[in-house]
């Protein structure tokens, strides 16, 4: 990814979906972590959720979600800030931190590797499985229509 913004993107929407504990077990082997202060939060908090008819029609109010949102400062002065759903303060402190972390030219690569890369093909293979469960379920409408001609 050429673009920084695109790449800082990426990294926070895997972080938004990390699991507690294994953000923290990951972001433990990255010892020894710089000390930080919170700058804001966590604090949970409510937004409004956009959806699209069809996924390409107007969009419309869905409904709220409660998010938590942080944002911390490392003792090198980088700051990292975090918005993850639910009301998990702790997962929304680790990942403002290593948000943080990632921004330090030095620490890039190897968070990539060993904290962002594991936790991104974690989900994938969640997604997968998710999607597996539900083509189990799928009708084939059209399969039927042709049986009857």
């Amino acid at each position: 990814m050429d673009n920084p913004r695109s790449a800082r993107q990426r990294w926070m929407s895997v972080l938004a979906r990390a699991e507690t504990d294994r953000l923290r077990a990951l972001l433990e082997d990255q010892a020894p972590l710089p000390e930080y202060t919170v700058l804001r939060g966590p604090e949970a908090g409510l937004v409004m959720v956009r959806g699209r008819a069809g996924g390409g029609g107007a969009a419309f109010n869905l409904g709220e979600m409660t998010v938590t949102r942080c944002t911390v400062r490392t003792e090198t002065g980088l700051i990292g800030h975090a918005y993850v759903q639910g009301r998990d303060e702790k997962r929304a402190e680790l990942a403002a931190l290593t948000d943080a972390l990632m921004l330090d030219p030095g620490r890039t690569d190897a968070l990539e590797r060993q904290v962002i890369t594991p936790l991104e093909c974690q989900q994938e293979q969640r997604k997968e499985e998710r999607a597996a469960k539900a083509a189990a379920t799928r009708v084939q409408f059209l399969a039927m229509q042709t049986m009857r001609t």
